[in-house]
Parts: structure tokens; sequence; C-alpha cells
């Protein structure tokens, strides 16, 4: 089993997460997210974007931002080959640690069909609270999830239990380097 670590995007990042979202998405009806957005992740958003490696090896990314008091985690993506392991834990730890002192509310946009996903934003707390007709575009809906805080505050000895918290760990905003 790959040693996994989690550390928040650089400048540098940018043609190695471009090539990550190639091999995703590059399929994909709704393609990659595109230069400029995976440009201002790398640049600006460091605090709240996380790169995952196994060993040396890219393995996935978690891309988020906060306004205000409020998270917006927008991408988790894994490589096939990570997924289903403990990776997914790695980045999520990651975003907690960053986010958890300094907001209140953390929302996910998902298509309808991501089921896997819907899966996930409901084992974290997360409740549907909208169904946004042509959110991407025409024909390109999204669900909107929110966790508040109370709720989190009600899951975090389970979280603490799954890994995603560290039972004392008194984690501060800011660029966390996570390892498992």
């Amino acid at each position: 089993m790959p040693r996994y670590s989690v550390r928040a995007l650089r400048p540098d990042d940018f043609d190695l997460l471009m090539q990550l979202e190639e091999e995703l998405f590059g399929d994909d009806v709704d393609g990659t997210l595109g230069p400029y957005y995976v440009r201002l992740c790398c640049e600006h958003f460091g605090d709240s974007c996380f790169l995952l490696l196994a060993g040396d090896e890219p393995a996935g990314y978690l891309l988020g931002f906060t306004k205000g008091r409020e998270a917006f985690c927008t991408t988790l993506a894994l490589l096939p080959r990570f997924q289903g392991s403990r990776a997914l834990i790695r980045l999520l730890q990651a975003y907690i640690a960053a986010i958890e002192k300094t907001c209140d509310e953390c929302v996910f946009t998902v298509e309808p069909g991501n089921e896997a996903a819907r899966a996930l934003h409901k084992m974290l707390g997360a409740s549907e609270s909208e169904l946004r007709r042509n959110y991407y575009g025409p024909g390109r809906d999204r669900i909107v999830s929110k966790i508040d805080r109370r709720t989190f505050e009600a899951l975090r000895e389970r979280f603490a239990r799954l890994g995603l918290l560290r039972r004392n760990e008194s984690a501060r905003p800011g660029r966390p380097s996570v390892r498992a």
C-alpha cells in the first residue's frame, strides 16, 4: 500500500493538475476544468486546494474555496487506481483541517447522476438543499448539498472514528501537511 501525503497546491503544480484533469475528465461530456480555473487554484487558493500524492506519484486533488464563513468544495478527484483506498480520507483530512475553524457551512455541487459523490456528501452529513437547473449551461444541472456547523459538531466523534479528524488535534487554518 502506498504512503499517502497531501499538500497545498503551489503555482508549479499547474501542468501536473492539467495532466490529472485530462486523464480523469478528458473524455467526459463536461470536459476538463480549463487552464484559467486551474491556474487560479494553483496561484491563489493553495490554502483550500490540495494535491494528493501516493509516494511521489500524483493520485488526486481537492479544490475548494471560501467566502466569508462559507466553504465551497468544488472538485474532489482521484485516479481510478486510488479509489476505494485511504486516499480519499487523506484529502478530506486536509480540507477539513483547513476550513473547520473558519467556516460555518460547507457547500457541495454534484451532477444528479453522480451517486458516488452524493453518497459521500451524505456520509459527511450534508443535506441536499436544491436542484439548480442549467448550473453550468443548458442541461447541465447540479444538486447543491450543505453541511452546517451544528451538524458537523454533532458528527465530530464519528469523523474522528473514520479518521477524518484527529481526536486531540487542534486543527488550524492554513496549509496543513497530512501524512499517512
